[in-house]
């Protein structure tokens, strides 16, 4: 990978934070390999909130926002955006930055006021109509669509689906230029970490996602109980009472307390894929949909609702059979199709995603010498 690249580039990853997710991992997944190919990393993050592990040679600094007065609020974004060009004042001096990628909204918006910044790439990992605008009318709505274009007109973006592209453009946003790069994936690691131990015995289907409303485990759980599978849901994911407790009550009211298992946050999930029937994503909406490429590299099959981004670009061929209209109905269907007939899983077929093929895609953006 290193050849392609003449020289060490410095490159600054920037993300609001890293809790456990899915644009956190691609963060971490990007810098790790960066760092290996020589390249001078660094992963600055907006807050004080690290669940994974740094990886090696990459540095980690922390720009995080100390008001906490009660107008914090007023004047936020320039105030970070100051804060942000300080410290990459006193970490880099006058020297360049050959490649900066803001990653999340809100780091976004305090990129997008930076004047260190003013030609980083931004990426968008979810569809900002359904990220940004869902349940917004009026008034509301209209300002949020003003500050969406305020701080992506102009830019240069990148879409870790095809599909996310159409939503920019739908949304009047011009950017000065925008390319899809799929998310990367360290296939040798994952199956490494795949081997492990897997806490559940028995059949299982396997559910990975926070507890938040776009995973929809409302719709999971009615599709299991609609399924002909006899086996048990092992829900993976972190989430707080007010997100937990709803889909708990589900549980009981379908008469499902013994059959579904709630696992919480488990930094490493893939012995959980790697022993699962199947995996189940159940979503609304997503960017790009990481697990299911987790799942297959795993040697396991996937069920996914077909929503508007990511999961018709990773399910084709053979795969397509996993994909299901956002009802629990065909979400049931789905999950009896692919336990009754796995389709094949041609390793091939997941090569587009591998971290090695992804990160030359991204150092290709580096400002030119």
């Amino acid at each position: 990978m290193s050849e392609s690249i003449a020289r060490p580039l410095t490159v600054v990853l920037l993300i609001d934070g890293l809790p456990g997710g899915g644009a956190e991992k691609v963060v971490l997944t990007l810098a790790a390999a960066m760092a290996r190919a020589g390249h001078a990393v660094t992963l600055l993050s907006l807050r004080a909130v690290c669940e994974y592990p740094v990886p090696p040679g990459v540095r980690y600094l922390l720009v995080e926002d100390r008001e906490r007065g009660p107008l914090r609020r007023v004047g936020e974004i320039g105030r970070r955006a100051r804060a942000l060009d300080a410290a990459l004042a006193a970490t880099f001096g006058d020297a360049p930055i050959d490649l900066a990628i803001s990653n999340l909204p809100k780091t976004d918006r305090i990129v997008a006021a930076s004047k260190r910044l003013k030609r980083a790439w931004m990426c968008l990992h979810c569809a900002l109509e359904v990220g940004s605008l869902a349940g917004r009318s009026g008034l509301k709505r209209w300002i949020k669509h003003r500050q969406l274009l305020r701080t992506y007109s102009g830019r240069r973006l990148i879409t870790v689906s095809a599909a996310l592209q159409d939503d920019v453009r739908a949304l009047g946003i011009a950017p000065a230029r925008m390319v899809t790069i799929y998310n990367p994936f360290e296939f040798e690691a994952i199956r490494a970490q795949a081997a492990e131990a897997c806490p559940i015995e028995g059949d299982f289907v396997l559910h990975v996602g926070r507890f938040n409303h776009q995973k929809r485990h409302d719709r999971l759980l009615e599709a299991f109980a609609q399924s002909r599978f006899g086996g048990r849901l092992v829900l993976l994911g972190s989430g707080g009472a007010a997100e937990v407790a709803p889909v708990r009550a589900q549980v009981e009211a379908l008469g499902l307390a013994d059959r579904v298992v709630f696992a919480g946050f488990q930094a490493n999930p893939y012995p959980y894929m790697r022993a699962a029937r199947a995996l189940v994503l159940s979503s609304d909406y997503e960017g790009f949909g990481n697990v299911l490429v987790e799942a297959l590299a795993c040697g396991t099959p996937v069920v996914s609702t077909d929503c508007p981004s990511g999961p018709d670009e990773i399910l084709t061929g053979p795969l397509a059979t996993g994909l299901a209209e956002l009802t629990p109905e065909a979400l049931a269907a789905a999950i009896d199709r692919v336990l009754a007939a796995p389709p094949p899983i041609d390793p091939a077929a997941l090569e587009r995603f591998g971290v090695d093929h992804v990160t030359r895609q991204y150092l290709a953006l580096a400002e030119p010498t």
